[in-house]
């Protein structure tokens, strides 16, 4: 059986499925993030965090 609204195709779902999703949402972001900084050092496509806050920090006016 298909429920539709307004002439579309709906989803029903109980209230715990539902609630879970955002939980499931942020998990997939975190792997992704960390699939690619892994990705990142793999191919040398990183560099020192002290040049970065150098950088951010006279880019921003901030004293080192």
């Amino acid at each position: 059986m298909v429920l539709t609204a307004r002439g579309k195709a709906a989803v029903a779902q109980d209230a715990q499925a539902h609630q879970r999703l955002p939980d499931i949402a942020a998990r997939s972001d975190a792997d992704e993030g960390i699939r690619q900084g892994l990705e990142d050092t793999r191919i040398g496509k990183i560099r020192p965090a002290r040049d970065f806050f150098d950088e951010f920090e006279t880019s921003h006016g901030i004293p080192g």
